[in-house]
């Protein structure tokens, strides 16, 4: 069991915060195929405290959608404070602050990891944040801005000073974005020297994957991100691995069609026809990774617009007479 304060997680592993992905469909669809704790998408919080309606759409939950954790992003104590009254008409369970987003519009405003380059700061907001918050609140940073400055352990050491219930780590420098390899030692070296839960992420594509990241790290949890999208099946898997259920077998076509269409109306139920149907478009190729002859069917659901249309690609895509073909060498 995972313990963060009060928080308790049966299994080892959670679905991390991904921006223009963790929605509320998304959650809700990988719920179903075991997460337990998810969260919404990175929030700024200068967004927050405009409380325009797009924020407020992305702050969209339901009573199923639990336990939920909400990033928060920002290096401006003052607007962190004022998010903090914003989020207390939300009910959710883990607020994470984000020190760790490599997006170099972030970075230049002087968020997410480039706060990794100014720990003195960062134990400040992380501080005021414990103190002003009647949540739990996480860190997600990384392990280091570049690798010649790897400090994931003495900024581990600092946000358990502030009193933050648990950090998050991804693998990687800021300056790596997501290219290069995973560094599971720094990781391990964060871990031994604190008491707080630390969680690894970097890479879990797999249940493999996620036993080799708590095996080299030694960390408490795994975080399952890019290798959850278009890919639920991946808690079952890690859910197998682990003992928790029967064996697991990859899903048949039949049923990777049956989950893309059930994500997209999910999608549609919660944007609208249009925008939802647009915005699966992004999913399509995720979930089609790996099938051989399905660039035609990729290039025609880029220009869908009606959930019927898009229904029928799918449909046409893992349909028995197309999938005989993809097998034809």
């Amino acid at each position: 069991m995972l313990i963060i304060k009060n928080l308790k997680l049966s299994k080892p592993y959670i679905l991390a915060p991904m921006a223009g992905v963790s929605d509320l469909p998304f959650r809700m669809l990988n719920r179903k195929f075991g997460c337990e704790l998810a969260f919404i998408e990175m929030i700024n919080c200068r967004s927050l405290t405009h409380k325009s309606k797009k924020t407020k759409h992305m702050l969209s939950s339901s009573q199923k959608d639990r336990p939920l954790g909400i990033q928060i992003l920002g290096s401006d104590q003052k607007f962190i404070m004022r998010s903090l009254d914003v989020l207390a008409d939300y009910k959710y369970d883990l607020l994470d602050f984000n020190a760790a987003c490599p997006a170099r519009k972030v970075v230049r405003r002087g968020e997410g990891s480039a706060l990794l380059k100014e720990p003195k700061k960062l134990e400040k907001l992380l501080s005021a944040l414990v103190k002003n918050s009647d949540k739990p609140v996480s860190v997600k940073i990384r392990i280091g801005w570049d690798k010649n400055s790897i400090n994931a352990d003495e900024v581990a050491c600092i946000a358990e000073q502030a009193g933050v219930s648990a950090v998050f780590i991804h693998g990687r420098t800021a300056l790596q974005g997501y290219d290069g390899d995973v560094n599971y030692p720094a990781i391990l070296k964060a871990k031994l020297k604190t008491r707080i839960p630390i969680i690894g992420s970097g890479d879990v594509f797999s249940a493999e994957l996620a036993k080799k990241m708590l095996a080299e790290t030694g960390c408490d949890c795994v975080a399952v991100a890019r290798g959850a999208i278009g890919n639920p099946w991946i808690f079952k898997e890690i859910d197998s691995s682990f003992g928790v259920s029967k064996i697991y077998k990859p899903p048949s076509p039949d049923e990777v069609c049956k989950v893309m269409l059930e994500h997209m109306k999910m999608c549609v139920d919660f944007y609208g026809e249009r925008v939802g149907v647009v915005i699966f478009r992004k999913f399509f190729s995720c979930y089609t990774k790996g099938m051989r002859k399905v660039r035609l069917f990729r290039e025609r659901f880029s220009r869908v617009k009606t959930l019927i249309e898009a229904s029928l690609i799918i449909q046409e895509a893992f349909s028995p007479d197309q999938l005989r073909k993809s097998q034809r060498r």
